[in-house]
């Protein structure tokens, strides 16, 4: 079973790495760290402990910790979406805000077990269609088949540029 001091140093040492501070607020960073171990605990894998998992690693693979949205989120915002990582200012400040929810509708519907509304649907079929393509990490050798590379490798920690298409 993981502590809840190592889901913490996990977190320190992948905020460090990026050049992001966790949440200033102790009691509210204890509950997120919380969230993280119950969630590795129950799924075997630490999921955004502010969105609802699936239980599926293949639909969840956007929201492990960090999740795919972190990086744009604190680039923006200057938080993540939970407010787990964040950058200087909001750190130094303690104030964090509500922002906007990055994850696209329907992932979030097929986490929460729902089939896509029938208007989701339609701007998917409108919209041109999304091609899932075989990358690996030019870092770690880490393989994985998606529209566009993860913001962060889950295993190297290497940014999204050093993904490369594998050609067939």
């Amino acid at each position: 079973m993981t502590t809840l001091e190592e889901v913490r140093r996990r977190a320190e040492i992948d905020a460090q790495s990026r050049g992001y501070l966790l949440n200033s607020n102790p009691g509210f960073l204890k509950d997120l760290l919380q969230g993280l171990r119950a969630n590795e605990e129950r799924y075997g894998y630490p999921s955004c402990p502010c969105r609802p998992s699936a239980g599926v690693f293949e639909l969840d693979r956007d929201i492990i910790c960090p999740c795919d949205y972190r990086d744009p989120d604190v680039e923006e915002f200057g938080q993540c979406y939970c407010c787990l990582y964040v950058d200087r200012e909001v750190h130094d400040s303690g104030v964090t805000s509500p922002i906007p929810e990055r994850r696209p509708p329907e992932k979030q519907a097929r986490s929460l077990g729902f089939e896509e509304e029938p208007q989701t649907a339609a701007l998917e079929a409108a919209a041109p269609e999304k091609v899932r393509k075989l990358l690996y990490c030019k870092v770690c050798g880490y393989v994985v088949f998606r529209e566009e590379p993860p913001h962060v490798c889950p295993i190297c920690r290497a940014k999204k540029e050093f993904f490369a298409d594998i050609e067939p």
